[in-house]
């Protein structure tokens, strides 16, 4: 008996003595947020990310001008502590905080943000986001690189030590502006020792005669033109955008109400000018400034580490302006592509975060653990990408057959468990009335009507639809595969790739279909919208159409929301009539949060700065 007993209390002891805690436990203790970050990150260059993966890592490495205000969809202080608007909409003054700083110690300065600015809109480096910045006056013309040299005449007789440049035309000139004249000394053996190397415009049109050393013939091209001589005026100084002592002045080219919120995109937010210049120059795209070691940050973290497909670690930035409202000590994002995967990581407590939830799980979430499942309303739409630009995708009657053979409501009920809309417009309803008045039919019967209008053989090799590793993606293809099969008598394969494949793959055209979601870069329609306009970065379809890009034109001229709102509708038909893209469901956000987290605010970007959150 006394035998028992002791083995009873050896037992006990035993069983007390090897419960351990889980790895949550120990990294909230530490004041370290273990996050589920989805796929591995394709790179944290804020000029060239394209996805939710690097926004979500960026938010810790960078801030712009102003920060997203997850309690209200608007903006807070960032790197700006102040700003100013003038009375007609055009013009905005921010006033830089003089205690943000760089993580190398350099105060950040205006002028860094007009060298990430021309750095995004220079059209060498390629960033899919330069769009962005199309509000501010000419940023629009110097990515396309429509800001000319003025017309330009040179008059010289042979044998003539006079040189007279005249400037014919007004185009970009203004009184003051300095034209410079370099090389010019370099040109036929022409001297500039009587010369001004540079001179100023004091009216327009301007001529100013020079003497100058050697006899001049222009006609034997000793100069070929006055383009040789001039500085190039596709020159970022024609951008409204400029730095004054401890200011940013920022010029648009119409009032823009939601200019504030663009700026909360990390496509808007500074790059350090000497880092980027020491390892590969501002319009290098394999400039190595973003590896660990060379990073410079400006956000409420620094980057700490990086082990591809195991974890990107952040730690607390102790230069920070606002760090001493900072509660977190560090994050760490872990890439999960599979959900299974990310969901028992959750259950087991490996992540305070899991970004997605298996749908057949959702309802046990909801009865079992309903204080972890997050689910509110989610800016973006989830929708099929289609290449107008080869065949029989470039034929509308064959994209309205594939839209007409797909059964929305079946894909929403069965696949995603009721868990999110359908879609019946590209861009969602918003929270300020937006609510388009589209409408997507799923109708077999007019499906092969179009069809047969479109001429096409389904006996053609198979149409493939592309999409990057995910279950959830993989079943809604399955379905829409089966769905073409059934109503179309389509041959379709299903393409799986990584995500970096899947980003190249689409940038590069070379795809037929691809699934795509797009979320909302800010609380406007105009940002799904202004998407599709020709040629846009993230016009990854080759569809272009001159009404719609009229419209939208006209739309973000204009001041009221209704107003403004009205040609966002009519915008939204061209798209819909036309079905560049292929709208399936609007998302709701459903993920799983810790509660140990705290100051979580859900909201329609499902944006959190992380200096807001703390742990318990």
């Amino acid at each position: 008996m006394r035998f028992l007993v002791v083995f009873l209390v050896l037992l006990i002891s035993c069983s007390g003595s090897t419960e351990q805690k889980s790895k949550v436990d120990i990294y909230t203790e530490k004041g370290i947020l273990l996050l589920g970050n989805g796929t591995e990150p394709s790179g944290i260059d804020p000029h060239l990310a394209t996805g939710v993966p690097e926004h979500k890592i960026l938010l810790a490495l960078l801030e712009g001008l102003v920060v997203f205000n997850p309690k209200n969809n608007g903006v807070l202080p960032g790197v700006a502590e102040d700003w100013s608007v003038s009375d007609d909409g055009l013009s905005y003054t921010f006033i830089f905080n003089p205690d943000a700083k760089w993580t190398n110690g350099d105060s950040v300065k205006p002028e860094h943000f007009v060298y990430s600015w021309e750095r995004i809109l220079s059209s060498d480096l390629g960033a899919q986001y330069a769009d962005m910045l199309y509000v501010i006056k000419n940023a629009e013309n110097f990515h396309k690189g429509q800001i000319k040299l003025p017309d330009t005449t040179l008059t010289t007789t042979n044998g003539s030590k006079l040189l007279t440049i005249t400037t014919r035309t007004e185009h970009d000139l203004s009184i003051g502006n300095i034209i410079s004249l370099d090389g010019f000394s370099d040109t036929g053996g022409i001297s500039a020792e009587n010369l001004n190397q540079t001179f100023s415009i004091l009216s327009v049109p301007s001529t100013r005669t020079f003497t100058v050393s050697s006899n001049i013939n222009a006609e034997k091209n000793a100069i070929s033109s006055a383009a040789t001589l001039m500085k190039p005026f596709n020159d970022f100084n024609k951008v409204g955008v400029s730095a004054i002592e401890n200011k940013l002045v920022v010029t648009l080219e119409n009032p823009t109400p939601y200019f504030l919120n663009i700026l909360t995109h990390y496509s808007t937010w500074p790059v350090h000018p000497e880092t980027v210049e020491k390892y590969g120059g501002m319009i290098s795209r394999n400039n190595q400034w973003t590896r660990v070691d060379n990073f410079v940050g400006n956000g409420p973290f620094k980057l700490e580490s990086w082990e591809i497909n195991k974890a990107l670690r952040v730690s607390r930035n102790d230069l920070y302006w606002g760090n001493s409202a900072n509660k977190i000590n560090g994050i760490e994002f872990i890439p999960i592509d599979n959900e299974l995967t990310q969901d028992r990581l959750f259950r087991s407590g490996g992540i305070h975060l899991a970004n997605t939830v298996p749908t057949e799980k959702i309802n046990r979430y909801r009865d079992e653990r309903p204080n972890e499942l997050n689910e509110h309303n989610y800016f973006g739409t989830y929708y099929y990408r289609i290449n107008t630009n080869i065949y029989p995708l470039n034929n509308i009657n064959f994209r309205k057959a594939l839209s007409l053979a797909i059964d929305r409501e079946l894909i929403v009920k069965s696949i995603l468990k009721g868990n999110q809309k359908i879609s019946y417009s590209f861009t969602p309803p918003d929270e300020n009335g937006y609510n388009p008045k589209t409408k997507l039919d799923f109708n077999p019967i007019k499906a092969k009507e179009f069809l047969e209008k479109s001429g096409y053989d389904v006996n053609n090799p198979p149409l493939e639809i592309l999409y990057n590793t995910s279950e959830g993606h993989q079943k809604i293809a399955q379905a829409i595969q089966e769905m073409w099969k059934k109503n179309l008598g389509l041959n379709v394969v299903l393409t799986n790739v990584d995500w970096k494949v899947y980003l190249t793959r689409e940038t590069q055209g070379e795809f037929d279909i691809s699934r795509a979601g797009w979320i909302g870069d800010y609380p406007d329609p105009f940002t799904f919208l202004d998407m599709m306009v020709t040629n846009r970065g993230n016009n990854k379809t080759g569809w272009s159409n001159s009404e719609f890009d009229n419209i939208l034109k006209n739309a973000a001229s204009q001041i009221s929301t209704s107003d403004r709102y009205n040609l966002y509708e009519k915008a939204e038909k061209i798209l819909i009539d036309e079905l560049p893209v292929i709208p399936l469901y609007t998302y709701t956000r459903t993920y799983l949060l810790s509660q140990r987290v705290k100051n979580w605010q859900n909201n329609i970007l499902d944006t959190n700065p992380y200096q807001f959150l703390s742990l318990e």
